[in-house]
């Protein structure tokens, strides 16, 4: 989705790592097989693999699991560090070694490691799975749709697909609380409520443009995009994607363009519209593990159970704040989280 690689949904961009990177698979192949050459050829220590020393809590540990190895992968966006991190914890928790390589740059590397069997664990988005890997060329709005989806087709690759997580990192336009509360706006369809001078937009150049993006989303809400009475042109204005937060917050623009788990959100005391007509392709998280993998250890799929329900947009968009404004590493962010939720204890 994102914007990604731009929102490779985190940090900066996407802040949350979720740019569901709309990669196409043309030479992004030949880009991610170079990468994992020099991820595992090259044996390039993994980055950032510091976590904090923890016990089990009601994640408890697996018959088999010592002296077994894991990898865990992930991108190297806030948002994907601290779910990697999650994972880490998770797995050392269950009683498994485990080598932490998250901190990858791109989605299509850590793609590739899967593949190749030299990752077990990703935390991975439904939506970049469908449009990027798979190549479909657009994405299912609903979310049980689109996992099995992605959990059936990719059976074949030698991957498995957890439980889905309510964690959506999808497109969303954003207005501040206040006027949130001026105009009662809630949902997207309530846009038709502002007067025409006030439907003012700030988006990211990618979003005008695509196929999926922002016109045919007008368009879907009933707004004509430079019609006087809808949407006129004037009123659509093109910035970079982290310009996007702060020319909202600051009123340049009624609305903009955000990533739903995006930490900003709730720094800015921004409100995201619920997309109630359902335009939006859906990048719910899952782990994906590798299937020879999950048929060694199958209690992994549990253990992860555990942790999906928890995450949603709301805990994600604190979760992401803390690293991107607070400074905190997101390995403490991970490991705070997960002990406030019962599934480790501090070190013994």
């Amino acid at each position: 989705m994102h914007a990604f690689e731009s929102n490779e949904p985190a940090g900066a961009g996407r802040t949350n790592g979720r740019n569901p990177a709309r990669l196409r698979r043309s030479g992004a192949l030949a880009i991610a097989v170079a990468a994992l050459s020099l991820l595992s050829g090259c044996g390039l220590a993994p980055a950032a693999s510091y976590v904090p020393e923890a016990g089990p809590g009601t994640i408890r540990p697996v018959e088999g699991a010592s002296g077994s190895q894991l990898t865990v992968t992930g991108r190297n966006n806030t948002e994907g560090l601290i779910l990697g991190k999650m994972a880490v914890l998770a797995a050392k928790a269950a009683g498994f070694e485990v080598s932490d390589m998250t901190n990858v740059p791109g989605s299509q590397p850590t793609r590739s490691l899967m593949l190749a069997g030299k990752a077990d664990i990703i935390w991975e988005y439904t939506g970049t799975a469908w449009l990027s890997f798979m190549g479909h060329p657009s994405g299912i709005p609903e979310q049980d749709a689109q996992w099995q989806a992605v959990h059936d087709e990719d059976l074949a690759n030698g991957l498995s697909w957890g439980a889905k997580a309510p964690l959506n990192n999808t497109y969303a336009l954003a207005v501040t609380n206040e006027t949130a509360a001026k105009y009662g706006l809630s949902t997207l369809s309530d846009i038709a409520k502002l007067p025409v001078d006030q439907r003012t937009f700030c988006v990211e150049p990618e979003f005008n443009s695509r196929p999926d993006g922002f016109g045919p989303m007008l368009k879907h809400y009933g707004l004509d995009r430079g019609s006087a009475t809808g949407v006129p042109e004037g009123n659509i204005g093109l910035y970079d994607v982290g310009a996007v937060y702060s020319a909202t917050d600051n009123g340049v623009c009624t609305l903009g363009e955000v990533f739903a788990t995006d930490g900003r959100i709730d720094a800015l005391g921004l409100t995201v519209l619920t997309d109630d007509k359902k335009f939006f392709p859906a990048y719910n998280v899952a782990p994906v593990f590798y299937s020879k993998t999950l048929a060694a250890h199958p209690e992994l799929e549990g253990i992860f159970a555990q942790i999906s329900p928890l995450l949603d947009d709301t805990t994600m968009r604190g979760l992401n704040l803390k690293v991107d404004v607070d400074g905190q590493e997101p390995a403490d962010v991970a490991f705070e989280w997960m002990k406030e939720q019962g599934f480790l204890t501090g070190a013994p």
